[in-house]
């Protein structure tokens, strides 16, 4: 779906359309150095051709900012970002634009509370629900070896989306996907992440993350799954992963847009085809399956 050109790798998709234009936003970069810039892209239709345009760059601070989420309403796109996502005192940052070129940073959305089980906090992404605006993102206690981020939720209390964020706590944990490696493995890899959450047609929230394997080789076990719940609080069911790569492999991070009568899938992934480097690839399937 998205070679790069000035990129070795390209991570956490989220195309928003703006009623002319697409655009891709994620991370750029290299996982060589795990060096990071925010990704914007353009094209006409979200197949492409995409058209790599300057990285967006935020007058903020951070060893990890990427992996934005974004959302486009009422002529205003609104990007909530990461600041930290191995580290405490880390923020979701909140920035606006007109046009999607040029933004305005506004006052935090979300800042980590060290110490707690939301020693870190990342990977944020907008929502509407029944007409409420929400974040969903990973956040994870202090840790010594490796994080172990579970899912979690903020509702706006103002119901615009510029807040403030009432933190509505953990809604999907490790013990809740039989598919997802456990906190006490001895070759434990990581915890949940990249978590979006939509409402589909029948009303049921579907959220969208991803996972790690309980076994295999390292660099292959990240999966993209999926998981049901009748409220955005939960509690959700896993459908499991949706996603098997065709040859040695893995992927993630993703977005769903839902697109005439069809779900669509825009994933990382990276594979022997790509010499295992990250690329944006798109999957569609009905929603029957997810609406029964």
């Amino acid at each position: 779906m998205f070679n790069p050109d000035a990129q070795e790798d390209v991570k956490d998709p989220c195309p928003v359309f703006d009623g002319a234009l697409w655009h891709m936003f994620g991370s750029g970069g290299t996982v060589t150095t795990e060096t990071w810039d925010i990704l914007h892209a353009t094209a006409t239709s979200l197949e492409g051709p995409w058209q790599e345009q300057d990285p967006i760059k935020l007058p903020i601070t951070g060893s990890g900012i990427a992996a934005p989420g974004v959302i486009y309403a009422d002529g205003v796109f609104h990007m909530f970002v990461q600041t930290e996502f191995m580290k405490p005192h880390g923020r979701v940052e909140h920035a606006v634009s007109n046009d999607g070129f040029r933004w305005v940073v506004l006052n935090p959305a979300l800042v980590s509370i060290p110490g707690t089980d939301e020693h870190g906090v990342y990977d944020p992404h907008p929502a509407e629900i029944d007409g409420q605006k929400y974040i969903v993102y990973s956040a994870m206690p202090p840790f010594e070896r490796v994080p172990q981020p579970d899912v979690y939720l903020a509702r706006s209390l103002s119901g615009t989306w510029f807040g403030p964020w009432e933190r509505i706590g953990k809604i999907l944990d490790h013990n809740d996907l039989p598919h997802h490696n456990r906190r006490d493995d001895p070759d434990y890899e990581w915890g949940i992440e990249g978590a979006q959450l939509v409402q589909l047609p029948n009303g049921k929230i579907l959220l969208n993350a991803t996972c790690f394997l309980p076994s295999g080789p390292r660099g292959q076990r990240q999966r993209v799954f999926f998981a049901l719940a009748d409220r955005v609080e939960g509690p959700y069911a896993s459908v499991g992963p949706v996603l098997h790569p065709e040859q040695p492999g893995e992927n993630g991070h993703s977005t769903v847009l839902l697109h005439n009568g069809e779900l669509l899938l825009i994933y990382q992934s990276r594979i022997e085809a790509t010499n295992h480097r990250w690329r944006y690839g798109i999957a569609k399937c009905s929603l029957e399956p997810l609406a029964a």
